[in-house]
């Protein structure tokens, strides 16, 4: 029989055996100290900096931060923080050229309920967790001013999941896009592979906790 002391019970809550588990076969992104890894494209301003073990895309930066890998298939969990009318995105599957929301795949990062953009009447498929202008997300989960959102995106096949805090809030089915147009103006939708990568526009977006499986 285990004998429990104080180290024990500390040990125990400090690592929970779910959390662990279901951690296993994720590897880390980010470093917590550089860019290692990472690829600026476009970038503006200072691009992308580290600060205090997060990657910050501040608001004299911005442009697209890509892994120097691609991925096909794989589950990406990260964690992202915003502040009033922030906007970024997660481009998956998406070549170095081009934009990434239709030469590849962007899963929208926005302050959804800032008075900027209710003004401006996004389209459904414009809010947090959409697939950029094709698959709209369920909404009202997004944490804002500065509160950590926790995000998993499952690329898998053509089926493209994601859940912020908890909950599912897209399920896309590539293959049910038959309009023409739709597809003309999204290739990207068509990509097995490529790379993932922070789509910056000039507001202060922080990421940490970068992980990834592959499948």
């Amino acid at each position: 029989m285990m004998r429990w002391t104080r180290r024990t019970w500390l040990a125990a809550l400090a690592v929970p055996p779910l959390a662990k588990a279901a951690e296993e076969g994720f590897a880390p992104l980010f470093d917590g100290k550089t860019l290692n890894g990472w690829i600026l494209v476009a970038g503006k301003g200072r691009g992308y900096i580290v600060e205090d073990g997060v990657i910050v895309c501040p608001e004299d930066g911005g442009g697209n931060l890509y892994t120097e890998k691609e991925y096909a298939d794989f589950v990406l969990r990260l964690e992202w923080r915003l502040w009033e009318g922030g906007n970024n995105g997660i481009g998956i599957r998406a070549p170095l050229e081009g934009d990434a929301a239709y030469a590849g795949m962007e899963i929208q990062i926005l302050d959804d309920e800032a008075p900027v953009y209710q003004k401006m009447r996004l389209k459904p498929a414009q809010y947090t967790g959409s697939v950029y202008d094709v698959f709209p997300a369920r909404r009202g989960y997004v944490r804002r001013n500065g509160e950590w959102n926790e995000m998993e995106i499952r690329a898998e096949g053509r089926r493209i999941q994601v859940r912020l805090n908890g909950q599912q809030i897209t399920d896309a089915n590539l293959d049910e896009v038959k309009d023409p147009e739709v597809l003309r103006k999204h290739p990207g939708l068509q990509r097995r592979s490529g790379h993932i990568g922070f789509l910056g526009h000039g507001t202060r977006v922080e990421f940490r906790n970068i992980r990834i499986r592959t499948l």
